[in-house]
């Protein structure tokens, strides 16, 4: 029957979307009532993902989107290993060492290698865990002096919303100070207003969200160290480093910001931001062991020793740590200093290119010494655009750009801005496509005038049902 084959090929071979399957719509919000090929429920999770944007265009998010062949080939050994069992994945286990580790030598830890840290899930989490060692310090410390530990707060410049989590879910006062004017983040003056013996500490940011720079975290040392000594005052400091304690060792290593400052307690930053890991990894290093109270540490034995772990979540893979460590072993020193210079050039390009475009002001340029590759800007004011910088990113939309337009937190929500991360893999020939399609967006919203124009709301690509 060899010769019957080619006849009966085409019901062999059924074509993708001309299968039973396929010839239909799947349910979204119910579980199908019976199983699918596999090829067929791939092909239908795929064609949706196709309507997600472009990452390499994402221009908002702080987060890596290129990777390292070998980096995916190091995550695919790793999907099936579980970062807390410890027992059954040693060396995996080991690595994570390696990194917390490496990290407190980079950020000039007095015994980097007798101190604590671990890998977390995210640059949040991390920072949630500095967030609670403060917090179990401050209150032994009162509880040991005889004195009540039931309205702490921590003090903050404009911060991430994980630093409002962080205060809400454990009850802390957040004084976060506000922008005003010209000011747009933190500085020493506005610190030594808001301490007070129920502050568990202060959390200067190397790299604020919203512009880009780098919080004087040595000045604002320097003003606590005065308030010590005039009011007995003691208050350490947590650096929320999550971009900028991957780059400021690198680019920038004269500026004091680190363990070398002995009232910076601990420090966060993610892996997979500046760090170069994929998504998602954080660290949390502290200064010394004791800075991490015992009262947080859990030990568990039911994997199969008995392992201590403090970090929020249980399960977590594990890839994300062995990319960290491939990415420090294959980059070292020079190679993360190499790449961040030419994200900083390509940023600082960037920011001449936009100035030069008429309609804004600059108002972070990418400067390594006071920031992250990142640059940040508003409209020019007094002047009649006949559009918003939400009309323009709209625009950029259609061109697969994602370049965000957001209002400034309290005090400044009059202040509309937009802003750039330049990344690994955001290369000068794309930023200068970018800046070709900045200028056609401009002339077709001065051919096309605006007449009702977006808001932040309507801006955004996702809509809450």
């Amino acid at each position: 029957m060899l010769h019957d084959r080619e006849s009966i090929r085409s019901e062999l071979l059924d074509e993708l979307y001309a299968s039973n399957d396929l010839s239909v719509s799947m349910p979204k919000y119910r579980l199908p009532d019976r199983e699918q090929q596999p090829s067929h429920a791939y092909q239908v999770v795929a064609d949706e993902l196709m309507l997600d944007g472009n990452s390499r265009q994402n221009l908002a998010t702080f987060c890596q989107t290129w990777l390292e062949p070998q980096v995916s080939e190091l995550m695919h050994l790793s999907i099936d290993k579980n970062m807390i069992d410890k027992d059954e994945y040693p060396q995996t286990a080991e690595l994570e060492e390696r990194c917390v580790h490496i990290l407190a030598d980079l950020w000039n830890s007095p015994e980097a290698a007798n101190t604590m840290g671990t890998s977390t899930t995210g640059s949040s989490e991390a920072a949630m865990l500095g967030g609670m060692a403060l917090l179990w310090k401050w209150r032994a410390r009162r509880q040991a002096a005889g004195k009540p530990a039931e309205a702490p707060n921590i003090v903050t410049g404009p911060v991430q919303i994980c630093w409002h989590k962080f205060a809400r879910y454990w009850g802390v006062e957040c004084r976060e100070i506000p922008m005003e004017g010209d000011r747009l983040h933190m500085n020493a003056e506005e610190v030594v207003r808001r301490v007070d013996e129920n502050t568990i500490g202060v959390v200067p940011t190397l790299g604020v969200t919203f512009t880009g720079s780098y919080e004087p975290v040595q000045e604002v040392s320097d003003a606590l160290d005065a308030v010590q000594r005039d009011k007995g005052l003691d208050v350490p400091i947590h650096v929320d480093g999550a971009s900028g304690g991957f780059l400021a060792p690198f680019t920038a290593p004269d500026i004091v910001w680190d363990f070398r400052l002995p009232r910076v307690k601990s420090i966060n930053s993610s892996g997979h931001k500046f760090g170069l890991a994929p998504l998602g990894v954080g660290w949390v290093v502290w200064r010394d062991a004791e800075d991490l109270p015992e009262d947080l540490i859990f030990y568990v034995n039911y994997l199969g020793g008995n392992m201590p772990t403090f970090a929020l979540n249980f399960s977590r893979p594990g890839g994300q740590i062995v990319a960290q460590y491939y990415n420090f072993l294959r980059l070292g020193r020079t190679g993360y200093r190499k790449i961040h210079t030419a994200c900083y050039e390509t940023a600082m390009w960037l920011a001449r290119q936009i100035a030069e475009l008429g309609p804004f002001e600059i108002l972070f340029d990418g400067n390594p010494e006071y920031g992250i590759p990142a640059l940040s800007w508003k409209l020019k004011e007094g002047v009649d655009h006949g559009f918003t910088l939400f009309d323009l990113a709209d625009r950029l939309r259609t061109r697969g750009w994602l370049v965000p337009a957001y209002a400034m937190p309290a005090n400044r929500q009059d202040l509309v801005v937009q802003r750039i991360l330049v990344r690994h893999g955001f290369s000068h020939d794309l930023a200068s496509l970018l800046i070709d399609d900045y200028a056609k967006a401009l002339d077709h919203l001065a051919r096309h005038k605006v007449t009702t124009p977006l808001t932040e709301q309507e801006a955004g690509g996702f809509k809450h049902s």
